[in-house]
């Protein structure tokens, strides 16, 4: 595995290395902290990139429909964020 899974709420040994995780716990999780930290700009950046990922249906992670890995999905989040400046 080149590079590690976030683990937020299990191990998920089952898809462990085969980039199916969806990421979007652990991205709102950031979200959370770049709030407590007092980086709202960046936040709502990231949480509305991420929502309208999710909303677009075009690229999702298998458990939310659709058949994109997880760096598709991230890829797609990233993209919208940079879009956003």
């Amino acid at each position: 595995m080149s590079q590690q899974q976030p683990l937020v709420h299990g191990t998920a040994p089952d898809i462990a290395g085969k980039d199916l995780a969806n990421p979007t716990a652990l991205l709102l999780s950031a979200v959370m902290m770049l709030r407590h930290m007092g980086l709202h700009d960046h936040a709502k950046k990231i949480e509305k990139a991420c929502y309208d990922t999710i909303e677009s249906e075009t690229v999702r992670t298998k458990d939310l429909g659709g058949n994109a890995k997880c760096s598709e999905f991230t890829n797609e989040i990233c993209r919208r964020v940079r879009d956003q400046d």
